[in-house]
């Protein structure tokens, strides 16, 4: 999923798809049919074929010659890789956008911090919480590292969902609080350095309810 909105029709079959396989709704190995989504969604098989495309640069699924496409699984070092990759892209992302994050940003991220730790359900949480990361790290003005962070965001919900199928308690969120404080103190190694530590910690095996830790 990306920054800016896109409102084609290739745009709204990828979310829809990308949050079908994120909430699960679609089990990994499942195959998808073009002429099926193109029946369903109305479009001809052209923008399904694109979000198809959109959906394997973001990891959900996958291409393999004369098998088609299917949704793509994922084991314990797919969601090591991904945390590594985040941390590192997002920590450069936090290093461009710092200087240019004002007080009214960080006010904005502070209450949505707020609605992702009162959230009711793990999808609601995962929303205010891609909300927290993206508004802080947009001002990097970097879209195509951005764009790759949005990607890398959708593979770690999966990872987080895939935990939280019977029951759910909203976090409390103390690095977002922590990276937070470092950069209303201008203490920009201190927040990139506790981001590094808080998207990291979803290379722990997916599956494990850890509630005295904090999600990311």
């Amino acid at each position: 999923m990306k920054s800016d909105i896109d409102n084609t029709v290739t745009g709204r079959i990828t979310r829809e798809l990308a949050d079908r396989i994120i909430a699960g709704h679609i089990a990994p190995g499942t195959k998808l049919r073009q002429d099926h989504f193109a029946e369903e969604f109305g479009a001809s098989h052209v923008p399904v074929r694109e979000a198809f495309r959109r959906l394997e640069a973001q990891g959900l699924v996958v291409s393999e010659p004369r098998r088609g496409v299917r949704v793509a699984s994922f084991d314990i070092a797919e969601v090591r890789e991904v945390a590594e990759m985040r941390a590192s892209l997002e920590v450069l992302a936090l290093r461009h956008a710092a200087p240019h994050l004002t007080s009214a940003i960080l006010d904005e991220a502070e209450a949505i911090n707020r609605a992702g730790e009162n959230a009711p359900d793990v999808r609601a949480w995962e929303e205010a919480n891609r909300a927290f990361h993206r508004l802080i790290l947009t001002p990097c003005s970097m879209p195509r590292l951005l764009a790759t962070i949005d990607d890398l965001h959708a593979a770690s919900a999966r990872f987080l969902f895939s935990g939280f199928r019977m029951e759910w308690e909203a976090p409390t969120d103390q690095d977002h609080r922590a990276i937070l404080k470092a950069l209303r103190e201008r203490q920009f190694d201190v927040a990139a350095a506790t981001l590094a530590r808080h998207v990291k910690w979803i290379g722990t095996k997916p599956g494990t309810k850890t509630r005295s830790r904090t999600l990311s």
